[in-house]
């Protein structure tokens, strides 16, 4: 630090880097958004959570928080918070993100399925032709016998078995292969 004077003034320069004044209330508006992170870090499945990269500390934390209630899991997040500020939480958040993406993409499709599903007992085989069009690997006779036999328990009142067996039918010929 050089110290130049001049007029009676003072002149401090710092040559080495500029000082960068945070204010408190940003300080505490990060140490909320560590703790939010750290909260949907506990709701994950052990599954997801083992594709986070996480230290040790920190996944044994998260790993005590899953199992406490209440009051100690509200402390358990302020310390997990706490643990956060003191690494880079991007990639943490990165990966975070790449699994809840997975998982909306996964509801969407499901989603997707429904209506088609639905589209199928409206429409008939005018609707089968399309779909098979774009999934060329379905059998057409097993849909349209499970079409038909939908149709049929809905006409009479009872359970929605077929119904239920198309959408399992479509989820594990689209969904899981396609």
């Amino acid at each position: 630090m050089a110290r130049k004077q001049r007029n009676n003034e003072i002149d401090w320069t710092d040559d080495e880097e500029e000082i960068i004044w945070v204010s408190k209330s940003e300080i505490k508006r990060d140490a909320e958004q560590l703790k939010k992170l750290g909260e949907n870090l506990i709701h994950l499945t052990p599954a997801n959570l083992a594709k986070i990269p996480l230290d040790d500390s920190l996944r044994e934390a998260i790993e005590l928080a899953q199992r406490l209630r209440l009051e100690a899991r509200r402390r358990q997040i302020q310390y997990i918070g706490k643990l956060l500020r003191n690494r880079d939480p991007e990639p943490i958040q990165e990966a975070l993100d790449k699994v809840e993406n997975r998982h909306n993409q996964q509801l969407a499709l499901l989603q997707k399925l429904e209506q088609t599903r639905d589209h199928l007992l409206e429409q008939g085989d005018g609707a089968l032709n399309p779909l098979l069009d774009e999934y060329p690997h379905l059998d057409r006779q097993h849909l349209r016998n499970l079409i038909r036999s939908a149709q049929k328990e809905k006409q009479a009142n009872k359970p929605p078995k077929n119904y239920r067996e198309i959408f399992q039918y479509l989820k594990q010929m689209i969904a899981e292969q396609g």
